[in-house]
């Protein structure tokens, strides 16, 4: 396809998915010549799309609770940026789950720390801003 003739559809399909036409149809129980015509400009349904970004990792979830988070081939990128494997987030639930009181008065303290740091960035930032 050359240049001026790729279309939205094509773009989202191809290079944002990383799907081909035939790896689509397959995934949204379409035929080759629907995905054919959405490549031409006619409208992807919602819930293809959904569909394709999901098969690639770049949507989690349709809830507002997992929308920063994304599939990074083989680990979870977090908000934050931070890539964690499977194992690292088995390991800090189960942390999580020990709750020793240590732990908790541990947690509680870098709790309150975490925060106040989050406190005194905004603070800077809107000085900055100012």
């Amino acid at each position: 396809m050359k240049y001026n003739e790729m279309t939205k559809n094509y773009v989202f399909r191809k290079f944002e998915c990383g799907l081909t036409k035939q790896q689509t149809a397959e995934l949204c129980f379409k035929s080759l010549r629907t995905v054919y015509l959405w490549d031409s400009g006619k409208t992807i349904p919602e819930e293809c799309k959904r569909l394709m970004r999901m098969s690639r990792g770049r949507e989690l979830s349709p809830t507002e609770d997992w929308e920063q988070f994304r599939m990074h081939y083989d680990k979870l990128e977090l908000p934050t940026g931070q890539l964690v494997s499977p194992q690292e987030i088995l390991c800090g639930i189960a942390l999580a789950q020990i709750n020793s009181e240590l732990e908790i008065k541990i947690s509680t303290k870098l709790l309150k720390l975490a925060r106040e740091i989050a406190r005194i960035k905004v603070q800077q930032s809107t000085k900055r801003s100012s």
